[in-house]
Parts: structure tokens; sequence; C-alpha cells
């Protein structure tokens, strides 16, 4: 039986990277998922945006470990699309237990390149998004009787990485409503934990964010040591951080909220 036999999951971002990982993860142990992306361009990144096809795949690799999926088109920013995505799921599948609220950019600037428009987009998605996830899905948590919610921080949800001001704000920001809600929710028997990855490889660290970034560390040296991570590895899988959503989702942490949980290969912890 696997760790969450039976249990259904909400994830946002599944498209790719992370988020497919997460959904991917969660269908091996058991769970069928509602998966939303919204699969098409958003200003300023620096690195490919997920595409219908992306979002596809998903739904191929989920299908093939015979769980079901319902997978939606959707910005995270739009309640009416969050909300249609949500209920419909909830309605096909019986029910809802875990969601994973991991959708989010990361548009690399120093702090003088960051326009009104970066940082607006940054936080919409990053920060409104997740509180649009976690306020939307929680009514069918409650009507479950309890379950897991997963919000996905970073290192820099914890340390003041240069060079990405907004997201740092955005990421920082995930945990204060991860907080908030874990306390607010506890009656209803819902835990809520955030998680925070170093780097991760997907399609995020790609693109000409990497040069940009080699480039502003080799403009300012004294900084670079702050991506460092203390195990000598450079970057994460996905998969390492779905292990971690696995668990929490899991009820193995039925008494486990409220908690920051690193998987940084050591990067925050100094």
């Amino acid at each position: 039986m696997g760790r969450v036999e039976g249990k259904v999951a909400f994830i946002t971002g599944a498209a790719r990277g992370q988020g497919r990982s997460h959904a991917v993860r969660l269908a091996q142990e058991g769970a069928d998922i509602i998966a939303v992306d919204i699969a098409g361009p958003i200003p300023n990144l620096d690195y490919p945006h997920a595409t219908p096809e992306d979002l596809a795949q998903t739904v191929k690799e989920v299908e093939a470990l015979d769980r079901r999926i319902i997978a939606t088109q959707a910005d995270v920013r739009d309640r009416d699309a969050m909300k249609k995505a949500i209920d419909e799921g909830v309605a096909q599948l019986g029910h809802l237990d875990i969601v994973v609220a991991n959708a989010g950019i990361c548009i690399l600037r120093p702090w003088d390149e960051v326009t009104p428009e970066i940082w607006q987009d940054t936080l919409a998605v990053n920060l409104t998004g997740a509180w649009n996830t976690v306020q939307l899905a929680a009514p069918h948590l409650i009507t479950a009787g309890g379950g897991s919610i997963i919000l996905t921080s970073s290192a820099a949800g914890l340390k003041g990485l240069p060079f990405l001001t907004p997201y740092v704000a955005s990421k920082h920001g995930i945990v204060g409503i991860m907080r908030a809600f874990a306390h607010e929710l506890a009656e209803h028997n819902i835990r809520v934990n955030s998680v925070h990855p170093t780097g991760v490889d997907t399609p995020m660290g790609s693109g000409d964010g990497t040069q940009r970034m080699g480039d502003l560390i080799g403009a300012h040296p004294r900084l670079g040591g702050m991506f460092t991570n203390s195990l000598p590895i450079d970057i994460t899988e996905p998969v390492d951080i779905s292990n971690a959503v696995l668990f929490l989702a899991s009820d193995e942490a039925r008494y486990v909220t409220a908690l920051t949980m690193t998987v940084d290969a050591g990067n925050t912890q100094y």
C-alpha cells in the first residue's frame, strides 16, 4: 500500500520541473492528482516557459502509473479559473486531501534593474498565487476532515540571496502565510508546512539566467559564497524535493505543522 494511497492531491505549476516531479512521486505512492499550470508565457523570464505539451506530458506520466489525473491550464493569479479547476477536479475525483502550492517564477536582476513589472509579477505569482491556492482549496480539506498543505518556498525564503529581491520577498512571504494558515487551520486537522530547496535542476535553472548569474557573481565575488551548499553538490534533483513533499503529505508527518523544512544541502545552516 502506498504512503498516500487513496488520497487526492492538488498541485500548481505541475507542467514540468518540481511540480511534475511532485505529481509523479505522489502518484507512485497511490494518490490521484488535480494539476494546474499556466503553461504559457510570463514577461521577463530568462528561461523557457511551460507549454500545454509539458502539461500533457505530466498527464501521460501520471496515467502510466495507473492513477487518475485532472489537468487544467490555469493561472494561479486568476481566482475564478483556480476555483473552477479545484472544484471540478474535486467533483470528478471525490475529495481533496493534499495541496501543493508549487507554482512560481524567478527573475534574476540586480536591485537597481528590478522594474515595477518584475516586482509585481513575481509577488503575484509566487505569493498571491500561493494564497489563492490555499484559501480556495482549504474548504475541500475541511470537508474531507483534514489534510496536508505544502507550500514551496526556497533557501531564499530563509536568507537574503542577492540579485533576487522580488523572489526573496515572495519566498519569505510564503513562510508568513504558511505559519498563519498552520495555526488557523489546525482546528480542522489540517497541517501546513513549507519546503525550502537549494538550487534544483529544473528549467528555471536554465536559459540566459545561468550566464547572468555567473556575470553578477563575477562582478560581486564577495556574494558568491551565499549560493554555496555545505554538502559537496551544486544542485539537487526534483525528486529530492518531491520526497520531502511526500513525507509532509503522508500520515508519517501527522503531527508536523508550521515547519520550514529545508532540502538545501546545508545552504541556509550557518
